[in-house]
């Protein structure tokens, strides 16, 4: 019953109410919402400590990110490739040793390609938030890749500490989530549903919680890079 009240909240979408190009914004929601909830305790406490460190340290450690996020990419990719062939175990080795192997020698391209994904989410989330047209969600998140892409190539540092403030903004929502999620579905009594309306029932709550933690990220991790002695980015 607490599963059945879950997944019924007022605020959730249905498929049927919105159109065929919008079901894309409603699928990658319920995507981070059925994470969110098959999360154990211990999982989201881990989320939220390992997302503090590319918060405040994302500056130092960047290049294991940078590999990390590229093996991310080819994880997923491998899987589509994969499962095509049927063998979305073999796709999914093959395409996450792959892109992290190539993301060593191509750094700098790697962080671009990461800060134009980053750029991407932003701009659709501000499109998201201010309700406009989700079919034309694309053009948006266009416009932030762009210009997340290009910001690696003129202000390497800005590209570094946006991606991986974005990469620990992520972790911690998620692990933060997830804890709410448990304590009103499995604590309170009765039940509450208050995180799912938010999450569902408000265009302004993921966004701005997303982009106002990144944005404490970077300005947290440029204090830091100002006050150590090998601050430069290379």
């Amino acid at each position: 019953m607490i599963l059945a009240q879950t997944s019924s909240a007022p605020g959730q979408f249905e498929q049927t109410q919105v159109d065929y190009s919008g079901r894309y914004v409603l699928l990658a929601l319920d995507k981070i919402w059925e994470q969110i909830t098959l999360m154990t305790p211990l999982h989201a406490v881990v989320f939220v400590a390992f997302g503090i460190i590319p918060i405040m340290y994302g500056w130092r450690i960047y290049k294991v990110l940078t590999v990390i996020g590229f093996g991310m990419i080819g994880l997923y990719i491998g899987m589509y490739v994969g499962g095509r062939f049927g063998e979305v175990l073999l796709g999914s080795i093959v395409g996450t040793g792959l892109m992290a192997f190539v993301a060593v020698p191509l750094m700098r391209w790697a962080v671009s390609i990461l800060g134009a994904i980053s750029g991407g989410l932003i701009s659709a989330g501000i499109w998201y938030t201010f309700h406009l047209p989700e079919q034309f969600v694309w053009a948006g998140a266009l416009v932030g890749m762009v210009a997340g892409g290009l910001i690696a190539f003129v202000i390497f540092k800005v590209s570094v500490m946006l991606f991986t403030s974005l990469a620990g903004a992520s972790l911690i929502l998620m692990g933060l989530f997830s804890l709410i999620y448990r304590y009103e579905t499995f604590s309170l009594e009765p039940p509450t549903t208050h995180l799912n309306q938010l999450y569902y029932g408000h265009h302004w709550f993921l966004p701005l919680l997303l982009i106002g933690l990144t944005m404490f990220g970077i300005i947290l991790q440029f204090r830091f890079v100002k006050s150590s002695k090998h601050w430069d980015i290379k």
